[in-house]
């Protein structure tokens, strides 16, 4: 996944387990602070790193912003096919939890400065602004194929993906976004 405007590949277990961390504090600081608010000296020091050090992992607050990113959507997208995958639950409870990982945990400050980041910016993130939503769409549309059958899986898809978006919007919870999620996947899966 390393670019050469990605920083130093990490060469050993401990130098990615030592990036994950770096990434998820970062994260975490870009959700707090916002993109703009957030200096690398900020996200040093919630890494516990000094801030040369955090330099020779991602030259720009840029890079490391699209790193974390990108770390956070590919685990999002791990645990989406992971809850896809298992057949032994009902369709609509496995969508509500899919849904849950995509989007879900993004509700609040994060997804406003993300947006906020990707409309200054559009070139910031690059391609994982299509790609990881077109897997996303692909994933659900794929579990909905296999319990209901090819034809009308795509528009299903995309109006729950709809109604995950307006919902995200709307609402101030989580726990508010699920249940009216649940609504709407209640109403497009039978």
């Amino acid at each position: 996944m390393s670019s050469p405007d990605a920083g130093h590949p990490p060469s050993t277990v401990a130098d990615t387990d030592r990036r994950t961390m770096v990434l998820e504090s970062a994260m975490a600081t870009f959700a707090r602070f916002g993109y703009r608010k957030t200096s690398m000296e900020e996200v040093a020091r919630a890494a516990h790193i000094s801030r040369p050090g955090l330099y020779f992992l991602f030259s720009s607050k840029e890079t490391l912003f699209r790193a974390a990113v990108t770390q956070a959507l590919d685990r999002d997208i791990t645990a989406v096919e992971q809850v896809l995958a298992d057949g032994s639950r009902p369709l609509s409870e496995r969508l509500v939890e899919a849904f849950d990982h995509w989007a879900g945990r993004y509700i609040g400050p994060l997804t406003r400065d993300v947006a906020t980041v990707i409309e200054d910016n559009p070139d910031i993130l690059g391609e994982i602004v299509e790609t990881m939503p077109r897997r996303f769409e692909e994933l659900i549309t794929d579990a909905i194929a296999v319990e209901s059958g090819p034809e009308g899986a795509l528009p299903v898809a995309q109006t729950m993906i709809s109604a995950s978006i307006g919902l995200k919007h709307q609402v101030a919870s989580r726990e508010f976004y699920l249940e009216r999620l649940a609504v709407a996947i209640g109403l497009l899966v039978r």
